[in-house]
């Protein structure tokens, strides 16, 4: 009985048995779980993608080189590389499987991206454990919830970005004009790179708040260093998996600390605001601003901050992050960057700001911001978590992959729209997919799926217009200044940074030319 059984005999049994029996009770755990599932996956009516890790062994192995390749700014080749394990039936998805009951699926298929984000948008979702993992830093904001409380976070952050809103170019003309500014004397070097995204999060703060951070003034900022550090520990919390219980987190937590202590004082004056005032502040007014929107519909501070630096993270990285990638491109191309020169000074000249019906009218810019986006969309790899037992379609004659609820799909449209057999072969009129060309848009555009910058479907980013616009402005503005750009530095060792948004690893030093530098004859 277990009353006879005293603290000696519990002693005398052996720690290698103990251990023998909780590593035994373990694996059995595991075997039960793991069959369950692949259970689940037969009764799906769909088969397995191939494999690169099966258990926690090789998946941790594979989670390593992982890290790895992310500290050496190699993760696109590491992702790439992951397709070494394809097969005919499923060319372009492969899955890892750490855990017994949940798969990584990694795919680069535009049929997947389009099943995700569209023909079966209810089977998927950012999931419970995405939604925990981004909590810190995002909270409840419209990129990490889903159903009702994505949609009620849509909804809120909508009306702010209208065309009757966007088409109002005070705020981008008030700091391109300051980032022109601090632009040093025609000719010297500067890390443009740099003041875009201190110039984003001015512009970023300004349409939120109505006042800016002034970081093109500090470049030195507190949250702008606060925010950069949060978005590199997360990422890396995010691509470890269910190994994230091992990053340190007490620089993650201390700059969220930063992030709220900057964002609060807003939201707190904004919250004095009796309601009969605001409802006085007509939307068409300069002084209404998101802010203002959003307490119109919430008094929750937590609701607000939640969002509020959600758009922050959209507003001032994927903008600075693009028009870096798009300085760097052109400045290695002086014939682009001089036709690109010639449709902004025949349509605005050289002094005049552009309204938004120039913007729109630019072709040439266009096609240079679409060809930027095609080769670095601003969001490198995304992530969806089956909310229910699923499919995701192979090609013809082939059974469809299945996916169990709680399964996530890892989606890569930096991978996808850099396949070559996406494209048509290169000839005269179309260069090589790897090359920068905004030339190719003339004649050619991307089938359905295949270029998908803003992502798709329902959850198609509110702001796309707002940053196609900001973008232009910026372009506009430095272009009609300078003549030409000379990159500064080793233009081939430049990688691709994957952060939440994908940025170049080593700045963009340019040197840029007064079409009149002081001094000249």
């Amino acid at each position: 009985m277990l009353s006879d059984l005293n603290l000696s005999d519990v002693k005398s049994i052996p720690v290698s048995l103990v251990l023998t029996s909780v590593l035994l009770s373990l694996v059995a755990y595991y075997v039960v779980q793991r069959t369950r599932h692949e259970l689940r996956i037969r009764k799906i009516g769909g088969v397995k993608a191939p494999s690169v890790g099966t258990n926690p062994i090789t998946g941790g192995y594979r989670t390593a080189i992982m890290v790895r390749a992310q500290l050496k700014t190699e993760f696109l080749e590491f992702y790439n590389g992951l397709y070494r394990f394809a097969t005919p039936a499923s060319p372009n998805c492969v899955e890892m499987q750490v855990s017994p009951r949940q798969r990584f699926l990694m795919t680069r298929d535009p049929e997947h991206i389009k099943t995700i984000l569209t023909t079966k948008f209810t089977d998927f979702g950012k999931g419970p454990s995405f939604h925990e993992l981004w909590r810190p830093f995002l909270g409840d904001s419209i990129f990490t919830t889903d159903k009702a409380q994505w949609h009620d976070s849509r909804g809120l952050i909508r009306p702010m970005f209208i065309k009757d809103r966007v088409s109002d170019l005070a705020t981008f003309d008030r700091w391109a004009t300051a980032l022109i500014s601090k632009l040093p004397p025609s000719g010297q070097t500067v890390d443009i790179m740099d003041l875009l995204y201190r110039m984003t999060l001015d512009v970023t703060t300004d349409f939120l708040f109505g006042g800016s951070c002034n970081s093109l003034d500090n470049p030195r900022s507190e949250f702008a260093r606060a925010f950069n550090d949060v978005q590199a520990i997360q990422m890396m919390l995010t691509a470890v998996g269910p190994f994230h219980v091992l990053v340190p987190r007490w620089r993650y937590y201390r700059a969220i600390a930063k992030i709220d202590e900057f964002v609060m004082p807003y939201i707190e004056r904004a919250l004095a605001v009796p309601q009969e005032e605001l409802a006085k502040l007509s939307s068409s007014s300069p002084d209404f601003t998101f802010l203002h929107s959003i307490v119109q519909y919430t008094r929750d501070p937590k609701i607000l901050r939640d969002q509020i630096v959600a758009v922050l993270l959209a507003g001032r990285d994927t903008t600075a992050a693009t028009l870096s990638w798009c300085f760097y491109q052109i400045s290695h191309y002086p014939e682009k960057y001089a036709r690109l020169r010639e449709e902004v000074l025949s349509t605005v000249g050289r002094d005049r700001a552009p309204t938004y019906d120039d913007l729109k009218g630019m072709t040439y810019m266009r096609h240079v911001l679409n060809e930027t986006l095609r080769l670095y969309p601003a969001v490198p790899y995304n992530i969806r978590a089956a909310l229910e037992d699923t499919t995701i379609p192979s090609p013809p004659g082939h059974m469809p992959i299945s996916v169990v609820e709680g399964d996530v799909v890892i989606y890569s449209t930096l991978a996808m729209q850099r396949r070559k057999d996406l494209y048509p072969p290169a000839s005269e009129k179309f260069a090589d997919p790897d090359l920068f060309s905004p030339e190719r848009w003339e004649n050619w555009s991307p089938k359905p799926w295949q270029f998908v910058p803003f992502n798709g479907g329902p959850r198609i980013c509110v702001g796309q217009n707002f940053a196609m616009t900001e973008m232009a402005y910026t372009m506009v503005k430095i272009v009609q200044k300078y003549e030409r750009l000379e990159y500064r530095g080793d233009w081939h060792a430049q990688k691709h940074e994957a952060e939440i948004v994908g940025r170049p690893s080593d700045g963009v030093r340019l040197g840029l030319f007064s079409e009149n530098p002081a001094g000249s004859i």
